[in-house]
């Protein structure tokens, strides 16, 4: 931050992070696997040193999750913080050669992509130019070869499967949220004053044709009880909206 972009503020060095663990690697076959899964990547991010943290619920691959998941999901991380002994330290890896070795690597990799985009003329032509896209389906490809091949080992899915499958309570969302959320979007709009809704509205689609700062004045929208979607489509107006065009 201070070299690349001049940051005078020592806050805005500092590397804070949210983890979340890795959604892409639940399966639906043998879903109780996932709890072991997310385990060992919530334990990862907390000797990673991480400020927060969500763990995913063992039934993400079918569903959204149900109260039950959630709850072994958060019961996953209360066991790391209270029953570990891993918080009792800042850095409970510090020292080790091998972490150290793969913070430098990951950190050579990372500059290899940066400089790589900064040559194409920033993320924006990357994107233009499917870059990105064709990292992310190329990299998917691979691993999907790696797992159909054996090379990745999958458990549950290319070893160790069960013939018996392994049956989970889902959650079932009631049809009526969506018309009840009506109601309740209807209402809010029914009871706020609608004049500062617009003028809120209208400071955004200024402030962004200008290239102003829009924090400030999305904090006072939503104050005002202006909606994400009414936010998004002040944006919209000025910028429009990106379709993807390329073929990977």
């Amino acid at each position: 931050m201070r070299d690349r972009y001049g940051a005078q503020d020592e806050r805005s060095w500092k590397l804070r992070f949210h983890t979340q663990t890795a959604g892409c690697s639940l399966t639906w076959q043998q879903p109780y696997n996932n709890v072991i899964r997310t385990a060992v990547q919530a334990m990862a991010a907390v000797l990673g040193g991480t400020q927060s943290l969500h763990t995913n619920s063992l039934d993400e691959a079918y569903a959204l999750p149900s109260e039950h998941a959630v709850t072994l999901a958060l019961r996953t991380q209360q066991v790391i913080a209270h029953e570990s002994g891993v918080t009792a330290t800042p850095d409970p890896l510090g020292g080790s050669y091998f972490v150290e070795w793969l913070t430098d690597e990951v950190e050579r990799q990372a500059w290899e992509y940066i400089h790589r985009i900064d040559a194409m003329g920033g993320m924006i032509p990357a994107i233009e130019q499917s870059f990105p896209q064709r990292e992310i389906a190329d990299a998917s490809f691979r691993f999907q070869k790696q797992v159909e091949s054996g090379e990745a080992v999958i458990v549950g899915v290319n070893r160790f499967q069960s013939e018996e499958g392994e049956r989970i309570e889902l959650l079932q969302v009631d049809e009526s949220a969506a018309s009840r959320q009506r109601q309740k979007l209807a209402s809010l709009r029914a009871r706020r004053d609608a004049q500062r809704v617009a003028e809120c509205l209208e400071a955004l689609r200024c402030a962004a044709r200008e290239d102003r700062n829009t924090m400030p004045l999305l904090i006072a929208a939503v104050k005002a009880y202006v909606t994400v979607g009414e936010i998004c489509e002040a944006f919209r107006d000025v910028y429009g909206a990106w379709t993807e065009t390329s073929v990977i």
